[in-house]
């Protein structure tokens, strides 16, 4: 859940040479070593500095948490249900889209002005956000609003890269889990609550003051390191990768935009994406500054993360709006109750991701965590499946508190682990690439939740008082129906979840075989520890 965010949307060098290892562990590919000093040298402004970041994934990571419980409000203003995943996907698809552009951007010129160019673009967005008039409004808004949010995750994990050593990294990463259990508590929370009292475009606007504290301590405080590399950026690579991501994505939810996933329109979008990628490949391996190396493709344990982080975005992240949408059209409950209930997730997602991090900073292995992880996915998401309209609420929180879990002790493997096996020169690359593959996965997801859920209620008839459309109906209208009628539509919501959660689940599993086959790498230890 991502935070996150997810997991975010969600969590995560100076890089030296590894001590030896075990057998199964490090190829050569695996060392990233490299002369740059610390970015902050002095321990006081260092943690300023990660404070400040903190702060901007909060209001990254509050953003996606707290549209979730308003979104089912959003529909019932504007109607429009089969757009519902787009305001999830659009932002999402956008942020895969430049993720890797900001990434390079900020290997080559450096990360304080790139993240600062982010935070004000998501601040922006936001507002435009808040002015929608329509859903098409809105999806457009959460574009503008992505091509800063993008950035904003990339320069979090690139500047921590060049704030700490590799198991240091694990372990003030591991911190970042509480901004996530801070802003997922009181996402959810604050979202339901504001749509509740003072309509659903205050979300976005509280978006504002937060936007302009971080850009006022980032322009203040972090340190400007002006990289040692001529700029040459690699604008015909970016747009050819933005164009497959936004191929796959857009194929993803044809179904329902052409009518069928091989419709004519539908194997244009994949041949158009094909061409792109044949495209972009071509242009990588001849560009002096590649928006993303080709070389990081050459490892196995790169190729294994990626997959893993694919993944993880698709449940993680992806999962966070339908998980949202299922608890008030099958249980009654308000935005803002239902809000409460993700408080178990993130609680599990902070204990999982503190409790890795320390773990992982001690022994320097990754590898069981994306294990553990993966396999607790696999478990809670089944379970999910079996989950019918009447369920009781304290079984529900249980079943999101073992998801949360399951995510947290995963989160930072991906990142951590594809930072480790990058040269020191190409962190922000990489670091682009796997969030890529996260937002990514997130993104496709989203399409295919809903077009399993659209799918699912497509053929359902339920005749309501006032001859309206029950897909239509906001938690509070839903309230106001006849005890009868609430059940009919909290059953035909449950049937079609049925099938999302499984096949969310059979996600899960093809992580868990990418986590099995991973080298069995430990982390090297700084100079002078």
């Amino acid at each position: 859940m991502d935070n996150s965010v997810s997991t975010a949307a969600t969590t995560r060098v100076a890089v030296v040479s590894p001590p030896s290892s075990a057998p199964s562990s490090p190829s050569p590919d695996l060392s990233a070593p490299t002369s740059l000093p610390p970015l902050v040298t002095d321990p006081k402004l260092r943690l300023v500095v990660y404070l400040l970041l903190l702060a901007a994934m909060f209001m990254a990571t509050l953003d996606n948490q707290i549209v979730s419980t308003a979104l089912p409000t959003i529909v019932g203003e504007f109607g429009e249900l089969e757009r519902f995943g787009w305001v999830g996907s659009a932002y999402l698809l956008t942020t895969s889209a430049v993720m890797p552009l900001y990434g390079k951007l900020g290997d080559l010129f450096g990360r304080k002005y790139v993240i600062i160019a982010a935070v004000t673009i998501f601040t922006l967005g936001s507002l435009v956000c808040g002015l929608a008039v329509s859903m098409n409004t809105l999806i457009a808004a959460r574009v503008l609003q992505a091509l800063g949010g993008g950035g904003i995750m990339v320069s979090i994990f690139a500047i921590n890269a060049d704030l700490f050593e590799p198991r240091e990294r694990a372990r003030y990463q591991s911190y970042s889990s509480l901004v996530l259990m801070a802003s997922g508590a009181l996402g959810p929370v604050l979202g339901g609550t504001l749509s509740d009292l003072f309509g659903w475009r205050s979300i976005f606007l509280v978006n504002l003051p937060i936007g302009i504290l971080v850009l006022a301590g980032l322009v203040w405080l972090l340190p400007y390191r002006k990289p040692h590399r001529r700029p040459k950026i690699d604008y015909a690579g970016a747009l050819l990768l933005a164009g497959a991501v936004a191929s796959v994505v857009l194929w993803a939810d044809s179904g329902q935009i052409f009518g069928s996933l091989i419709a004519p329109e539908s194997l244009g979008v994949v041949a158009f994406g094909v061409l792109c990628l044949i495209g972009w490949i071509f242009v990588e391996r001849r560009v002096p500054e590649p928006v993303v190396p080709l070389s990081l493709f050459s490892s196995r344990t790169v190729n294994l993360l990626l997959c893993i982080s694919l993944v993880s975005g698709a449940i993680g992240i992806g999962s966070v709006n339908y998980v949202a949408l299922f608890l008030q059209t099958t249980t009654g409950l308000s935005p803002s109750m239902a809000g409460l209930l993700f408080i178990a997730t993130t609680g599990g997602i902070a204990l999982g991701s503190l409790s890795a991090g320390r773990i992982i900073s001690k022994t320097g292995r990754y590898k069981p965590f994306a294990i553990a992880s993966t396999a607790t996915g696999i478990v809670s998401l089944a379970v999910f499946s079996q989950m019918h309209a009447g369920t009781p609420i304290i079984l529900l929180g249980l079943v999101m508190l073992l998801q949360g879990i399951g995510v947290g002790i995963g989160q930072q493997v991906p990142v951590i682990g594809v930072q480790n096996a990058a040269s020191g020169a190409d962190v922000g690359a990489a670091t682009g690439t796997v969030t890529l593959t996260r937002m990514g996965g997130a993104a496709i997801a989203i399409s295919i939740y809903g077009a399993i859920i659209s799918a699912g209620l497509s053929h359902v008839s339920i005749a309501l008082p006032d001859g309206g459309d029950f897909r239509s109906l906001t938690p509070q209208m839903l309230s106001n129906l006849p005890q009868a009628v609430q059940t009919t539509v909290a059953n035909a919501y449950s049937d079609a979840f049925l099938p999302l959660f499984l096949t969310a689940s059979g996600m899960m599993a093809l992580g868990l075989i990418a986590a099995v086959m991973l080298p069995n790498v430990r982390l090297p230890v700084g100079k002078g520890k």
